[in-house]
């Protein structure tokens, strides 16, 4: 994990990127602020009432005595085109994730990691509302980064779409591979299924195939290979005699999940029994990176998401 990260900093270093973190009362957010500012390569911004962390030199804000809370409702407003109003625009900046998100989508941070006391729906609803996603992306997904010594994986969607379709899983092999890349990871995407190649036949094999042939018409050049059984899409002797000639089976490091409660399911094995550390989930898709924390997330895990949350400003 420690050359992960270091890799990540290196990347990072003069670059002075912002992370706001909107939970400033949970002692986990404070932690992790600290070690962010006495390495001082990303500048935390906190939020709420902490004087202590004002005291070591940590930006802190509070919704209600921010300087220029009228230009972010002003902000706020026009990016909701008629679908918030000027009042009810001040009264949703009272809420930390909203004034986090509107600082981000305003130029005054670089990314913003919260959910560490909030829901995942607490932290994407404004998102979806403020940043948005990128132009021809139609949904938000959530990836973990998977990090074993020099292993790395990416595995989505863990987090947002419950049930998805084939234009979905598409979509979410796509935003994968990007993930992937902008962590030094060369894609190689596994649509995953209970079956390889046709092994079975169903509705949800189907979904999975179909999938296939929307990413490679979308992405002609992308090592992309579906559907596979996990062990298909990671060992090379089970990948050879159950997909023979493909470029991915036995060396696939993008595992696209087929539902939400698979990709929940095998990124938490991954790391209760597989010694995997799991960093995210990052929020695919978006215009600016807003990221969510577990509710059971150390501050160790604040420290790490910030980081990689950074680095998503880069690109």
């Amino acid at each position: 994990m420690t050359h992960f990260i270091e890799e990540v900093k290196d990347t990072l270093r003069g670059h002075k990127k912002t992370i706001v973190l909107p939970e400033g009362s949970d002692p986990r957010i404070q932690e992790a602020a600290l070690r962010l500012k006495e390495e001082g390569i990303i500048e935390p911004i906190v939020i709420g009432e902490v004087p202590e962390l004002a005291s070591k030199g940590i930006t802190v804000l509070h919704p209600e005595s921010y300087p220029d809370l009228d230009a972010l409702v002003e902000a706020f407003v026009e990016r909701r085109n008629g679908k918030t109003s000027a009042e009810e625009a001040r009264e949703l900046l009272k809420q930390v994730n909203y004034f986090g998100t509107l600082l981000v989508y305003t130029g005054k941070a670089d990314g913003l990691v919260s959910g560490a006391a909030h829901t995942t729906a607490d932290t994407v609803r404004p998102a979806l509302q403020i940043i948005k996603t990128k132009p021809g992306i139609k949904k938000t997904s959530g990836a973990f980064i998977m990090v074993k010594e020099d292993t790395r994986f990416v595995f989505a969607d863990c987090a947002i779409t419950i049930a998805p379709d084939s234009d979905d899983l598409a979509e979410i092999a796509l935003e994968g591979a990007k993930t992937a890349k902008s962590f030094g990871i060369d894609p190689k995407v596994a649509l995953l299924s209970f079956s390889t190649k046709g092994s079975a036949v169903s509705p949800e094999t189907e979904k999975v195939a179909k999938a296939l042939e929307i990413v490679k018409e979308k992405n002609p050049t992308l090592a992309v290979d579906g559907e596979l059984q996990f062990d298909a899409s990671l060992v090379p002797a089970i990948g050879e005699k159950k997909a023979p000639g493909s470029a991915v089976a036995g060396h696939a490091n993008v595992f696209v999940f087929p539902s939400l409660e698979a990709g929940n399911i095998g990124y938490k094995i991954a790391e209760r029994l597989g010694g995997f550390e799991a960093i995210g989930p990052i929020l695919q898709g978006l215009n600016q990176p807003v990221n969510d924390l577990s509710r059971g997330c150390s501050a160790d895990d604040v420290y790490k998401l910030s980081y990689l949350t950074a680095a998503q400003s880069l690109k």
